[in-house]
């Protein structure tokens, strides 16, 4: 045990983390964070058009600059005896890919096509295409979406491929297979790029690609067929068999040791997606919500095979076995935006300071005041006594992820007078995503999936006590703030602990590793009270739009 190390990685939407990782008892050692360029840009995105796409360079580029950047703040020790990389990553985020294995941006004709590239987790142009797989599922003698939620997304693998064939038909003469990034970034640390062997994760495959042992893998080709030929291209290219997180598919390849500085004999984790690896981070057990909370929120469940047996919850992402803990369900559901929400409201309010300057540029003064505008809102927010007369807002902006998916709703704010202010609003907008974290917990709750205690992780955890103290109000249970700031990346280390077989199973590293919870928000009784008054309200006016 002595001198072992460990990396997480954690791929997030706008940069990668590194963690180096003391395997004895999960302590940080170093870390660094790597921007991905082409994003950081704007470049192949359309925010307009919902369209969001990354380039795999940015993927493979900022994971060596962050590997590298936090091996250079330790010893040679250290990079000497790393024994294992976990990590984690969006999802679903998928690619195109050739006979070869690689993202088609890869291959020089199409090095320049969005549609050839990973279309991000929030990217929303394949909403016909998932409408169109949810009316396959309603006819079809399987109910391939019954672990699902009820409901396919457009988030997800399978509409979002259909969607880059039929915009770029002439991507289809070189397609052979898709893959999630979170099966390709393990593929590439260790060679086994070829799409019929590529190790697949039960995370990504089961929550978003369909995939159930009930039904033999994934979906029969003919029922993807039936909803366009199109999808015969990828017919025999696919997959059957997944792994869960704690499986070690390899070990570095000689390329990608000489490029990262570490030894070919360390042992590679399959990846899974970055909230259900926090809450590994953050100690998840039968009975805890980890909730994930920052520009959307993630929330994760596990229970054991006794507690489950063969009941379903409706409505949420979906219930995996060993999506989360091997040998446990995973259950997922969330919010389509949360942190997202406020920052739509800062954009808003800040739209006039642009015009205070000169030839349309904002003076230095009036950028300062929109950087800190949320500071400003919630501080006013703060002071506003909250009763059950105010204003109720829904928190569907970016449209509803659960309970039951629609990403098609809008969101709303009732309740104004001439005399509402902008920290009025703000404050019903903070309680509308709390409202929304209440509706997947009654969801959860009342279809047996009990929660005994809640754990938080996530960027808006650390940054804003006024919104965690309004989340445990409503919810009316106390929420733990797990210490560490970098859950997912340390959820990744946990699995690389199993991989490289420094401990016998997950459970036992957790208990080793995981973080400890600190700050714990206690729901004050007398605003509970009032909310009840105004979720109430909330359910209403989400009847009344729907």
């Amino acid at each position: 045990m002595n001198d072992k190390y460990l990396i997480g990685l954690d791929f997030g939407s706008d940069s990668v983390r590194c963690l180096i990782i003391d395997a004895k008892n999960g302590a940080s050692v170093s870390s660094a964070v790597a921007t991905y360029p082409r994003w950081a840009e704007g470049m192949y995105c359309s925010p307009e058009g919902n369209r969001y796409r990354q380039h795999p360079l940015d993927y493979l580029e900022s994971m060596e600059k962050c590997i590298r950047e936090a091996l250079g703040k330790c010893s040679k020790e250290v990079a000497d005896n790393v024994v294992g990389i976990g990590y984690d990553t969006t999802a679903s985020t998928p690619a195109l890919t050739g006979r070869d294995g690689l993202p088609l941006a890869l291959h020089l004709e199409h090095k320049d096509n969005p549609d050839a590239m990973f279309v991000l987790w929030k990217d929303h142009t394949a909403i016909r295409e998932a409408d169109e797989i949810n009316a396959a599922i309603r006819t079809s003698p399987i109910d391939y979406a019954k672990y699902s939620g009820g409901s396919y997304s457009c988030e997800w693998a399978w509409a979002k491929m259909l969607h880059c064939l039929r915009n770029s038909p002439e991507l289809m003469k070189d397609t052979w297979s898709w893959t999630e990034h979170c099966d390709w970034t393990g593929a590439v640390l260790t060679g086994n790029l070829q799409p019929e062997k590529m190790a697949r994760s039960r995370c990504c495959a089961g929550h978003k690609a369909l995939w159930n042992k009930e039904w033999g893998g994934l979906p029969d080709m003919e029922f993807f067929e039936r909803i366009d030929p199109a999808y015969s291209v990828f017919r025999g290219h696919t997959y059957i068999e997944t792994l869960t997180s704690d499986h070690c598919i390899g070990t570095l390849t000689p390329e990608w040791a000489a490029r990262l500085g570490l030894k070919e004999n360390v042992k590679v984790s399959i990846g899974a997606i970055d909230c259900h690896v926090g809450a590994v981070g953050a100690g998840i057990r039968p009975g805890t919500l980890v909730k994930v909370i920052g520009t959307s929120t993630c929330d994760i469940m596990v229970a054991s095979p006794e507690e489950t047996g063969n009941a379903i919850v409706h409505g949420i992402c979906g219930q995996v076995d060993g999506s989360v803990l091997p040998g446990f369900t995973g259950y997922e559901a969330g919010q389509a935006a949360f942190g997202d929400l406020y920052a739509w409201f800062r954009k808003f309010m800040s739209w006039p300071l642009k015009f205070l300057g000169r030839g349309g540029e904002s003076t230095p003064e009036a950028s300062a005041v929109s950087k800190d505008m949320l500071e400003l809102l919630t501080r006013e927010a703060a002071g506003i006594k909250v009763t059950e007369n105010d204003p109720v807002s829904l928190d569907w902006f970016n449209g509803r992820r659960t309970p039951d998916l629609n990403p098609e709703l809008k969101g709303a704010v009732s309740g104004l007078t001439l005399s509402s202010s902008a920290p009025l609003v703000f404050k019903s907008l903070v309680e509308a995503t709390a409202f929304g974290a209440r509706a997947i917990n009654e969801r959860l709750e009342r279809e047996g999936a009990g929660i005994n205690e809640i754990i938080a992780i996530g960027g808006i955890t650390k940054k804003s006590p006024y919104v965690m103290q309004i989340l445990a109000d409503v919810l009316g249970k106390e929420i733990r703030v797990a210490d560490s700031d970098q859950a997912c990346a340390l959820g990744a280390g946990i699995f690389a602990a199993v991989a490289a077989g420094i401990y016998k199973d997950v459970r036992e590293a957790q208990q080793r590793m995981s973080s400890p919870a600190g700050t714990v928000y206690i729901p004050d009784n007398e605003r509970h009270a009032i909310y009840n008054i105004l979720y109430r309200r909330y359910l209403d006016l989400g009847q009344a739009i729907i």
